[in-house]
């Protein structure tokens, strides 16, 4: 392997790895979250992502840590979208 090639599958892999971990943690702690007062879960997701954003948008060209960066972009999205899926059917209460 050249200093040039990508590890496509390698690193999708890990960003696969990233983004479910990170989806799960995302659903699991917004839905306790929730139960307590639903704007505490949203609060929360905005602080926690936009606090984190800046430093996770950085390592995107750094090439091991750009894989997380994709699995954590991913995740989030994954993991936002799981949770209106899930308030929409009335879930979350």
């Amino acid at each position: 392997m050249s200093d040039d090639s990508t590890p496509w599958g390698t690193g999708l892999t890990v960003a696969g790895f990233v983004a479910a971990v990170l989806a799960t943690a995302i659903v699991v702690l917004s839905i306790g979250l929730a139960r307590v007062h639903p704007l505490l879960a949203v609060g929360l997701n905005l602080v926690a992502v936009g606090g984190l954003a800046p430093t996770v948008w950085g390592w995107r060209r750094v090439p091991v840590w750009r894989w997380f960066v994709l699995g954590s972009g991913a995740g989030v999205a994954a993991g936002w979208i799981a949770l209106l899926v899930l308030a929409g059917g009335s879930v979350i209460r």
